[in-house]
């Protein structure tokens, strides 16, 4: 049995509006946060102690941190090195240059040989030796449409062709993998990935254009013992009643109020031949808080909302504070009572929105539960929009040549060369 801690997702040096200069370090309080949360996974690491640390990719915001980003997440990798703990850290989206010329972020660990450390940035098979047996982790970088095919290859075709073509054509490469497999050595595969049926949440639209969306039957193979992924921030396992695990262990911090109610965390696996087990483990992060109030019929609208705030433990959270009113209620809302109101918070935003400015109701199609095609998205949100139905075909027209452009500019990045 080979004990493996798998995470994914950190995106050290991301969410800085929400934190804080801290005067006795100079830095971000956010940023701190980050690096507390990464430490715990490889306090973990080492006092278990595991044989393997798989990372799913996005280190940081993107490909380029600040130097003193950098620094904080080698310092806790470092640990894993010192303590002879194999390391295979993949290549994600955010890692990627914007035209995917590779992972410039974590490259470095592989320029330098830095021992055990084992760069994903390409499809491909990585024996290592652990203290307690052989591992196979095939690496599955984050893919675009580039990586794979020429822009001759999709001219012409649609977007969901492109993506079919495209899935066959990786579904090829996969196989070859497979086929060089020892069949008696465990075998993970270390993918950065949107999967069919993950829940999804801003990925989705961070990914558009950019990558594509793989079935999950290409990943539930019986050569695999394990199936790590990254890239969704939300934990879940979509492989539930059968083998292998198909697992998101999610980020190991809140980039913001997107995440607010999601728990975040790491996986501890325990590794064998046809047998797996996993358990996710919650990390202590910091706590974000949305207090939503409407004082446009409140008789004491200051009430209403001190009143609000009263009802949640705001202490050391990160909170935001939104009220919807009429505009002749502006000036009786006392500004110095509601900061008072929300000193213990650890950072705070306060948004008074005016009801004659807030949006139409939201179009039950297209809530964050659903996961929906861009180009479906907006004919949703056309056909409940009346005032726009003279200009909607003009719209969805000019829609999806910027999809289809899109796609352009990555494959002319791709074959510049």
């Amino acid at each position: 049995m080979i004990k493996i801690l798998h995470l994914s997702d950190i995106h050290m040096g991301s969410g800085f509006s929400h934190g804080r200069i801290n005067p006795a370090t100079g830095l971000n309080t956010r940023l701190e946060d980050f690096v507390q949360t990464l430490s715990l996974c490889i306090d973990r690491a080492l006092t278990d102690p595991v044989d393997l640390v798989i990372f799913g990719g996005d280190a940081f915001p993107d490909a380029t941190p600040p130097p003193y980003v950098q620094e904080a997440f080698a310092g806790q990798f470092r640990r894993l090195v010192d303590a002879n703990i194999p390391t295979v850290l993949l290549v994600g989206n955010h890692d990627q240059h914007s035209q995917g010329l590779g992972g410039a972020s974590l490259n470095i660990y592989r320029t330098l040989g830095v021992p055990g450390f084992v760069v994903g940035d390409t499809l491909k098979t990585h024996h290592i030796e652990t203290r307690n047996g052989k591992v196979q982790v095939i690496t599955l970088p984050w893919l675009t449409r580039s990586t794979l095919m020429t822009r001759q290859e999709t001219e012409g075709l649609s977007l969901s062709e492109v993506n079919e073509l495209l899935t066959q054509r990786l579904q090829v490469v996969i196989e070859g993998e497979i086929r060089r497999l020892d069949p008696d050595v465990p075998t993970v595969l270390l993918a950065h990935l949107m999967a069919d049926n993950a829940s999804l949440g801003a990925e989705r639209l961070l990914a558009v254009g950019k990558g594509f969306t793989l079935p999950l039957s290409l990943l539930t193979r019986p050569c695999f013992d394990y199936v790590a992924l990254g890239h969704v921030h939300k934990h879940q396992n979509l492989n539930k009643h059968n083998n292998p695990p198909v697992i998101y262990p999610g980020s190991i911090e809140r980039v913001d109020f997107s995440e607010e109610k999601e728990d975040k965390g790491y996986v501890m696996i325990e590794l064998e031949r046809g047998n797996t087990t996993w358990e996710f483990c919650p990390l202590p992060v910091r706590s974000f808080r949305t207090i939503e109030v409407d004082i446009s019929k409140a008789e004491d609208p200051q009430a209403a909302i001190l009143k609000a705030i009263a009802k949640y433990d705001i202490q050391d959270a990160v909170v935001r504070l939104i009220y919807k009113l009429r505009s002749e209620q502006l000036d009786v809302i006392e500004n110095a009572a509601l900061h008072t109101a929300l000193k213990s918070a650890h950072t705070y935003t306060i948004q008074p929105e005016l009801l004659s400015q807030l949006a139409r109701p939201r179009v039950p199609e297209l809530s964050a539960s659903n996961s929906i095609d861009p180009m479906e998205a907006l004919k949703t949100y056309l056909n409940n929009r009346e005032d726009l139905k003279d200009i909607a075909v003009t719209m969805i027209e000019a829609a999806e040549k910027l999809l289809s452009d899109d796609v352009e500019i990555w494959l002319e990045a791709a074959t510049s060369d």
